[in-house]
Formats: structure tokens, sequence, C-alpha cells
């Protein structure tokens, strides 16, 4: 087999012509789905209210019922095609479908919010403050197979499992909680995120509509549309470029914050659960500007000065340079340089845990014992008076 057979097997297996739709219909599924007026315009408030709902109730199953039946997806796609078959007319009738509808949705958001009795920010919001790059490339990868599924013929279900994907409606939901709470990290946080989605899906869009081999329009002027073209090219990059920039930082952050934590518990495990009789009860790492404090509290015969330095010594070995310092709380009492302060409730609840698990274990030891011993204890006892009562009674006879 020689390179021009990989080739053309590779072809055959790649290829999209096979299945794909004629560009009119294409172009014309995707320009139909860029329109919010009347029914779909409805549709987007239903949908908005119900993620709204689940943020608020903290459920996963609502926020994906809320994303089905969004109709988000439509004005995105149809900027990335109208970029990608040069047709202005297409990419402003959008961008203004688009306006239209994050301001209808941040409206229907906000106004949930307000009347809502809760408002707590619980883990589905606060998952959505804080984009990284991982963000970034779900949002093309989602919009690269929206787009190819929008060109075949045979869609499948792909595009209900993009719109979960790309998840456009929890952002601008988000967004509407930090607008009626004025709370800025959550409206700048959460916006962030849906301009990252909406312009990652029009990017794949665009590059689609290169793979499909869609037809660009004519244009009026060659000279005035190849400076039309370049202008809005040069711009979509630069955007492209600055966007991606906040969520690479947020990520190298957030990716040393796990490296950091894994080096702590690998150091606390490696040093800690083997003392003997002192017993690890938990540990917290507490940063601050210039340090790190990692607190571990202790349980047992408790460590002298000398063994807590030989521990805090270890440190360097697991990677943790100078920053991090070692803070011992052993049975409640303070021992080198700790607070009192540091004995919390937390401490307290984890102390109680630890004996009343260690209680119930030694409870049903004990329980297993005592079943042990009555079953060894009884059928050896019958079999004894049973074998040695008939030869007795034999020899009276």
């Amino acid at each position: 087999m020689n390179l021009n057979d990989i080739k053309s097997i590779a072809r055959s297996y790649l290829s999209l012509s096979e299945d794909k739709q004629a560009n009119s219909e294409i172009i014309d599924s995707i320009t139909s789905g860029t329109q919010f007026k009347g029914t779909s315009l409805w549709i987007l408030v239903c949908a908005i209210l119900i993620a709204s709902l689940g943020l608020n109730m903290n459920s996963t199953a609502v926020i994906i019922g809320a994303m089905l039946i969004s109709p988000l997806m439509g004005p995105i796609m149809g900027i990335g095609l109208g970029v990608g078959i040069r047709d202005n007319s297409l990419i402003r009738s959008s961008l203004k479908n688009l306006f239209v509808a994050t301001l209808f949705s941040l409206l229907a958001s906000a106004l949930y919010f307000l009347i809502s009795p809760i408002n707590d920010a619980r883990s589905e919001l606060l998952a959505r403050i804080q984009p990284t790059i991982y963000d970034v490339m779900i949002a093309f990868f989602g919009g690269f197979a929206g787009i190819i599924a929008t060109g075949s013929k045979s869609k499948g279900n792909i595009l209900p499992g993009v719109a979960i994907a790309t998840a456009l409606m929890p952002p601008l939901c988000t967004a509407g909680y930090g607008l009626a709470t004025l709370q800025l990290k959550f409206l700048f946080g959460a916006m962030y995120l849906f301009l990252i989605n909406a312009v990652y899906i029009g990017l794949a869009t665009w590059l689609g509509t290169i793979v499909l081999h869609l037809p660009k329009m004519e244009e009026k002027s060659d000279v005035d549309g190849d400076k039309q073209t370049g202008f809005n090219r040069s711009w979509a990059f630069a955007l492209i470029f600055l966007l991606i920039i906040p969520s690479v930082v947020t990520t190298v952050g957030i990716v040393r914050e796990n490296v950091q934590e894994s080096r702590v518990s690998a150091y606390i495990h490696g040093e800690f659960d083997n003392l003997g009789e002192t017993n690890l009860i938990s540990y917290e790492l507490n940063k601050t500007d210039s340090t790190k404090v990692i607190l571990v509290n202790l349980l047992g015969i408790p460590l002298d000065s000398h063994q807590i330095d030989i521990l805090a010594a270890r440190m360097g070995s697991y990677g943790l340079d100078d920053e991090y310092k070692l803070k011992v709380v052993q049975g409640g009492a303070e021992t080198a340089e700790i607070d009192a302060a540091a004995l919390s409730g937390k401490i307290m609840k984890n102390v109680v845990e630890y004996y009343d698990v260690t209680v119930k274990r030694l409870e049903k030891e004990n329980d297993s014992l005592r079943m042990v011993i009555k079953k060894l204890q009884e059928p050896k006892v019958e079999l004894k008076v049973e074998t040695k009562a008939e030869p007795k009674s034999k020899a009276k006879k």
C-alpha cells in the first residue's frame, strides 16, 4: 500500500460530500434561525426563566432542559456564516438579533432574581464566573460540530448535544443574577463566558463554511469589497485573540492552584498518616498575600517541637517552597506558633466524628466476636453430652 492509497482511504472516510445537503439549503437553514421575533422570542424568554430557576435551585437537569429549547445558537451561527460567505447583510441582521436576544435574556433573568426569595449564589452560579481555556475549546468544537451537522442530510441528535455542550443560556442567566443583586463579578464574569461562547461558535461556523465549500456572495465592487472583507477579518481576528488572553491567565492560575493542592495533599498523607499513636484529624491550606499556611490538626500522643521541625523541613521534598509554613494543633493545645483562634467549630466537629466512628467500629467488632464465641461454644457442649451418655447407660444395664 503506497501513500496515494492511504490518502484515498482517508479521503473516503473523512469526506463530507456524500452526506452533504445542497449549499442553498445549508445557507437557508442557518439564515432562518437568525430571526428573533414572535414565537422564537417567547421561547427564548421561557428558556431563560427555566434556566434561571435551575440555577436558583442548583438543578443541573433543569438547566440542561432550558439549553435544549433555547434558540440562541441561530444568530451566532448566522454571524459565522455571514463572515464565511461574505454576506454583510446577514452579519448585520444576525448581530442585531443577537443583541435583542441578549437584552431580553438579561432583563428576564434579572427580573426573576429580583423577585426570587433565594438570593444565595450556589455552585451552578459560581461555576460560570471564571471562564478558562477549556470553555474556549468546548465552544469551538461544539460550534464546529453544529455547522457540520447543519450541513448534513442526516442531522441525528447532534444539534441538541451542541446546545448543551456550548451552554449559552446559563452565563446570561448568571449575568442577570449579577445585575439583579448588583454583584459585578457575576455580571462581568458570566458575560465574558457568554462572549467567549458566542465568538468561538461563530469562528467554528466560519471555518465550517470553508470545509463545506459554501459559495461566497458576489461583491458589488472588487476594490470596496476587498477593503470591507479585509476590515472584517482583521477585526474578527483581533477580537478572537484578545478574548482568549484572560481565559488563558485564569487557566494557568487554576492549574497552579491544583498543582499546589496536590503537593500539599501528598505531603500531608506522606508525612502525617504514619505517626503511630498520633492521628491526623484534618488539614487545610490558608493563603495570604505573602505566605501559605498548612494548618494540621492532630489527636493522640503529642509531637514535640523537634518532631514538628523535622516535618516542616520535609516540605521542600514535596515541591513546597519557603512560602509554605506548617502549623500544628494537637488535641486542642497550641504548639509552635499556633494561634489559639485556629481551633474552630470545624475542628471540634472532626474530633467528635473521629471518636464516633471509632466507637461504632469497636462496637461492631465486639458484636462480631460475641457471635463467633457463641457459635463455637454451643455445638461443642451438645456433642460431648450426646456421645458420652450412651456408653454409660449400656454399662449400667
